[in-house]
């Protein structure tokens, strides 16, 4: 596989990313302006501009002042998950969505990132950071009419915690803290056992808060495609397993008059449509039938994208350069089991991997070699300490001979009358290519693996029991890094974790405990450099690549603002930013009426500030 989508989540944890690769032909284009969609009519606002807190009163610097209402996006969405509610199943495609149906009681500013309100007008923080009051917005409101509460904070913090809950991820900054106490209706009070550097920013400020009124009583772990109640600005409509999730805006979305909100959540309607195979995706993007399409594969970066569609500007070809963070995708090998327990297996498996045939031969070129678990610390020029693992069949030859595997008279490895062979779970085909070379440079020294291919959701719940060997996952970036989730060792043994790999070294586990008490960044920075310094000379995955900015398709109808983005997004941002215009798209349309090109738009677009 090759560069994959980061999640819109890069202020909490890692987001677990769906990974593809693709192909294609040609198609003839339809037109948008065939789509119906019924008119979003929004509710006249009531209430008084003084009732707005003071910092949401000024505009957001992103959104676009000539932004206006209306039309459909239609938005590649991959493989169906299996549960839109994020809590339960932490992939980018649910996160996205869940978003923008819940809200936190704070969020950041998208440039400088300081905390504005958002479910929360107010709050104060105690000067030890141990407890944190939170203030309610009065015109908060549920899709239903009913007020957002203190109650529903709480109700929210006792169902992540409920450990019958498959919550177990999102627990483990929750566990932080005492439960909450409700001080009035629009008032509630956090109060931590433990001073982390995240408690107000992510735990309690990111909590999505959920409806007391709508789930109470309910089973939460089949709380999955239906959220009848929401209070974010979009609203679930339908969602068609394995081909589509509608979404629709609310035209009285408590938040829809103020100013900062102004230029944002454009569409009427978000269409999520679902392929499980990405060149039959792209073929739809052709067609017509999707507006935007990012671009995860370099072949078809290189070779399906040059038609006359695209020379013509109908569609455009875009590559964004911002500020995003930039996760890690790697194979990781699970030390739970026997084989890979040994760090002279895992690191012999890193030598196996010819990463610079694949990236020139199956890639173009295209991607850089990861060789930390927090590549974006290294793009501005900072040296990587970290050696990169090159491709050397004779090393790995060696580790392996080192840690007690001698060839058969058939030449398998064996160690204590076993073989040396392992199953590699993934849950795309078109992997194959990729883990065949992989296989042969195996075959080489002994070793006999093979593939087990499922879908997306089959594969998430063998992850979330940890029942593989080997098997393909990518990581979203955060700006703030916390370590915790994926490298701390007392998480090895709980469902649903996200340490895979099973890692375990006590000085990172040491140093992930000290940098929760460090409210300097930069000096924590220097911790999780360390832990990946550490981390890497382990070998837990084999790392793959990575690249810097996001390659966008996308019909050539959209108004957006100049920095199409924002500072620290991925495509996502175009949700919350863009818009339809109809002049373009009337100018779209007379062109591909006369076969004639549209103005030539930039190949590369660049963080402006």
């Amino acid at each position: 596989m090759e560069n994959n989508k980061l999640s819109n989540f890069y202020f909490i944890k890692p987001t677990l990313l769906v990974l593809f690769i693709l192909f294609l032909p040609v198609c003839k284009p339809t037109q948008q302006s065939n789509v119906e969609i019924p008119k979003v009519q929004s509710v006249p606002w009531e209430k008084s501009m003084d009732s707005i807190p003071e910092q949401l009163r000024s505009e957001n610097p992103i959104a676009s002042p000539n932004a206006v209402k209306g039309g459909i996006f239609r938005i590649y969405a991959h493989q169906f998950p299996k549960s839109l509610n994020y809590y339960l199943e932490q992939f980018a495609t649910t996160a996205e969505i869940f978003t923008l149906m819940h809200e936190t009681l704070t969020k950041n500013h998208p440039v400088t990132l300081e905390k504005l309100p958002n479910l929360a007008k107010s709050w104060e923080i105690s000067q030890d950071k141990k407890k944190y009051t939170f203030h309610i917005d009065q015109n908060a409101q549920w899709s239903d009419g009913k007020p957002v509460t203190a109650h529903d904070v709480l109700f929210t913090y006792q169902t992540i915690m409920d450990k019958k809950h498959n919550t177990a991820v999102v627990r483990i900054g929750l566990s932080r803290f005492f439960e909450p106490k409700v001080i009035d209706d629009f008032t509630i009070e956090f109060t931590t056992k433990d001073v982390h550097w995240d408690n107000f920013n992510n735990i309690a400020g990111g909590l999505w808060i959920l409806p007391k009124h709508a789930y109470e009583g309910k089973d939460f772990n089949k709380i999955n495609f239906e959220f009848p109640v929401v209070s974010g600005p979009y609203k679930l409509v339908e969602a068609k397993k394995g081909r589509y999730v509608k979404m629709q805006r609310r035209g009285d979305w408590w938040q829809r008059a103020y100013p900062f909100n102004k230029g944002t959540y454009n569409f009427d309607q978000l269409l999520y449509k679902v392929f499980n195979e990405s060149n039959i995706a792209l073929q739809s993007m052709k067609k017509g039938d999707m507006d935007i399409f990012p671009v995860y594969t370099a072949s078809e970066w290189v070779k399906d994208t040059i038609d006359k569609k695209f020379t013509n500007n109908w569609i455009a070809k875009q590559r964004i350069f911002n500020q995003k963070p930039i996760g890690f995708q790697g194979w990781a090998m699970n030390a739970r089991k026997e084989i890979f327990k040994d760090k002279r297996v895992r690191e012999a498996m890193c030598h196996l991997i010819n990463r610079e045939l694949m990236v020139e031969k199956l890639a173009y070129n295209e991607y850089a070699l990861t060789n930390s678990y927090y590549p974006d610390f290294y793009t501005s020029g900072e040296p990587n300490p970290n050696k990169p693992c090159v491709y050397d069949v004779e090393k790995a030859r060696g580790l392996l001979k080192e840690a007690g595997w001698k060839a058969n008279k058939d030449g398998i490895l064996e160690k204590n009358g076993k073989k040396l062979s392992f199953v590699i779970l993934d849950r795309d085909k078109r992997t194959e290519k990729y883990f065949t070379i992989f296989m042969e440079d195996l075959k080489k020294v002994g070793i006999q693996a093979s593939m087990e291919t499922t879908d997306l959701a089959a594969w998430s719940a063998r992850i979330e029991k940890y029942d593989f060997e080997m098997t393909w996952t990518a990581w979203g970036g955060a700006v703030f890094k916390d370590p915790e989730t994926l490298w701390a060792s007392k998480y090895i043994q709980e469902p649903g974790q996200y340490n895979l790999a099973a890692f375990s070294h006590p000085k990172v586990d040491k140093l992930i405990e000290d940098q929760k008490v460090e409210f300097d960044l930069s000096k924590r920075n220097q911790m999780v450099k360390e832990i990946d310094k550490l981390v890497y000379q382990e070998y837990p995955y084999v790392l793959l690549w990575h690249m810097d900015h996001t390659r966008l398709l996308y019909w050539n109808r959209f108004g957006m603002p100049g920095n199409p983005l924002g500072k620290y997004g991925d495509e996502g941002g175009a949700t919350q930013y863009w818009w339809f215009d109809e002049e373009k798209n009337k100018a779209l349309e007379k062109a591909m009426q006369n076969d004639s090109p549209l103005p030539r738009l930039p190949e590369k677009v660049y963080w402006k500030e």
